[in-house]
């Protein structure tokens, strides 16, 4: 009976020996299995975008991150979130290769993300603007001026009578998911309009300082100039004189689809409401998006007698030359063409 008993006791721990064995086995295998499921890389070959919602629960990311095909599972995403703790953020998320969960989290929680950069310049129109969106590869040029033309509920409180967003797209360099739309691209840019506009206190007559802001930004590059360029289009408007501007004309001729690169002396008698040789007073509204020295300028421009100015042909700074006489203008221009001639040499 006892040798009975001995043997059975054998049996015994052999069988919990068993069991353990057993159970460590499959714990070596479930950690080889959750090391391979995060360690290995998995992914697209092509690129794949995925969203992160501002607000989106670990749980969503991991769904996302399945479903898209960057990673294996969503558990192995949590896993990783859990062993980290880190804090995830928001965005376009760009994966083009097949990563380690570990790398795809990592880049999540340094916010990663792609944007493409958009760079408008002081002075560029929506017909500028629209060729650069286009080519950023973030719609197409007819798709921003539609939507350009058609969301002035975005300005309607500064500008009720607004035809378009022109003058409200603020220069400035931007970036944008590669998912953005029109509508949020100029949203954007209105936005930072509105920071710009609050800076300078412009709150009062907000179309006919802009609209004055973009003609002073597209007459000259150089900022000094600025206020006296805006100085001569107030006194004109005085005394009711033509601003005789060919930027507001070659707007006109761009919203016809009749400008050919070059203003001629037709152009100048073409009656369109930006003419500015036809019509006294400001143009319908901007024909431009202007720079903060620019507004600046149109805003609080100085007391001055000057009514004219031309490029100076002599200043390699590209400023002007201000005259408060019609003869006194003449000889400036004369000066100019004789620079210009003497530049472009013999013939």
């Amino acid at each position: 009976m006892a040798r009975r008993r001995r043997k059975s006791g054998r049996k015994n721990g052999s069988g919990v020996g068993s069991v353990l064995l057993g159970l460590f086995l499959l714990a070596l295998l479930a950690g080889g299995a959750g090391a391979w499921l995060v360690l290995t890389p998995y992914g697209p070959e092509t690129e794949t975008y995925v969203n992160v919602s501002p607000g989106s629960s670990v749980v969503a990311i991991g769904r996302m991150l399945e479903s898209a095909g960057v990673v294996r599972s969503r558990y192995a995403f949590d896993v990783v979130r859990w062993l980290r703790r880190g804090r995830l953020q928001a965005g376009v998320y760009k994966f083009d290769r097949p990563a380690p969960v570990t790398e795809v989290y990592a880049r999540i929680a340094r916010g990663d993300v792609v944007t493409i950069s958009v760079t408008v310049p002081e002075g560029a129109n929506i017909f500028d603007i629209a060729a650069r969106v286009e080519q950023a590869g973030l719609g197409t040029r007819q798709g921003f001026m539609a939507v350009a033309a058609s969301k002035t509920n975005l300005i309607t409180d500064l500008d009720p009578g607004a035809t378009s967003l022109e003058g409200y797209l603020f220069p400035d360099t931007y970036r944008f998911p590669p998912t953005v739309n029109a509508v949020q691209i100029v949203t954007a840019m209105v936005k930072r309009f509105r920071v710009a506009a609050g800076q300078l206190g412009l709150k009062e007559n907000v179309r006919q300082v802009v609209t004055l802001a973009s003609l002073v930004e597209r007459e000259t590059a150089v900022d000094a100039d600025r206020p006296l360029v805006a100085s001569v289009f107030e006194n004109r408007l005085a005394r009711n004189m033509p601003l005789n501007t060919d930027p507001s004309v070659i707007y006109g001729l761009e919203l016809e689809g009749k400008w050919r690169g070059t203003i001629y002396a037709s152009d100048l008698t073409r009656d369109t409401p930006y003419n500015t040789y036809v019509h006294a007073g400001l143009p319908p509204g901007p024909v431009a998006n202007p720079g903060i020295p620019s507004l600046r300028a149109a805003l609080n421009p100085p007391k001055t007698n000057y009514l004219y100015f031309v490029a100076s042909g002599t200043d390699a700074q590209g400023h002007s030359l201000f005259a408060k006489t019609l003869d006194e203008h003449n000889r400036n221009v004369a000066e100019y063409r004789r620079a210009q001639k003497k530049k472009a040499g013999p013939r």
